[in-house]
């Protein structure tokens, strides 16, 4: 049995002939201890399905399930990490943890408190910070205050929505290295969503396209067999990113020209085809990353 299920999901907004499903029909599976990155243009859907896996939106139909329970609002046993940081700005670093553990952890100590909170400040490189507040931080370290949040929280799974999509690409580089060294430490549960076709691939075990929007689906699955950890300075140099990365910026590509008719729209039926890998085409290789 899967650790996360989802079962004939769909999704939409409003009433009537306003209304706009963009979800529609997502079935997804996620073993224990797998991460999957969610790859797609802006607009497909990707946080509408962020927000279904977290509780904070609830499905129009089919069901979600974590570890065989249900799904059907917001709970400890899912960590979510955004894009905007959302700290507390009246508070210093290990405040805006010790609060997070205090609600999950009502129990502990405030000594106990303390150093179950540093202990993630000092697996982002945060423990000489840990006094200052959000406005003295630079947008990277509040990044890693907003991930260590979540994992102090010890969640079943976490929840990555575009978190580094805001910082400048050799801040991004640094946390994309601290955020797969500290899953490989705590082997949790993850699902990534990105535009980053080269962050999916330098994250994942998995990489799964989502079909521009409305009524958006999953596409076909790429297993990422590349081993860890995975060096930045290296990867270009490795055959199987090369190929990886060409099949996936080529098959978002085709995506997008069938979305504004420039071709046939591919058949939503590649969903149910994991794994697929299409024939590389010339020049794939120096297609850019999705933005």
């Amino acid at each position: 049995m899967s650790f996360l299920n989802m079962k004939g999901v769909c999704k939409g907004f409003g009433q009537g002939s306003t209304r706009v499903e963009v979800l529609r029909d997502i079935n997804l599976e996620i073993q224990e201890g797998e991460f999957v990155a969610i790859v797609g243009y802006s607009g497909s859907g990707k946080s509408t399905l962020i927000q279904l896996l977290s509780g904070l939106s609830l499905p129009d139909q089919g069901t979600i399930e974590l570890d065989g329970k249900r799904i059907e609002g917001p709970g400890p046993d899912r960590g979510v990490v955004f894009q905007n940081y959302s700290l507390l700005p009246w508070l210093t670093v290990l405040g805006n943890i010790e609060l997070a553990v205090e609600r999950v952890f009502p129990k502990y100590t405030a000594s106990q408190r303390r150093e179950h909170a540093m202990r993630y400040i000092s697996m982002v490189n945060l423990a000489h910070a840990s006094d200052r507040r959000p406005a003295e931080l630079s947008g990277g370290m509040r990044q890693r205050v907003s991930v260590a949040r979540a994992l102090a929280m010890q969640p079943r799974i976490l929840l990555l929505d575009e978190p580094l999509g805001a910082l400048d690409a050799l801040t991004r580089g640094k946390l994309q290295d601290e955020i797969e060294s500290i899953m490989m430490a705590e082997r949790r549960t993850a699902v990534l969503i990105t535009n980053d076709v080269d962050e999916a691939l330098r994250l994942a075990d998995r990489v799964i396209p989502l079909h521009p929007g409305p009524g958006a689906v999953l596409g076909p699955h790429f297993p990422v067999p590349m081993a860890r950890p995975r060096d930045r300075a290296e990867l270009n140099d490795q055959p199987e990113y090369r190929r990886l990365s060409g099949e996936i910026n080529q098959y978002l590509s085709d995506l997008r020209r069938g979305a504004q008719g420039g071709v046939a729209a591919l058949d939503p039926a590649l969903a149910n085809l994991a794994p697929v890998h299409f024939k590389r085409r010339r020049g794939v290789a120096n297609v850019q990353t999705v933005s």
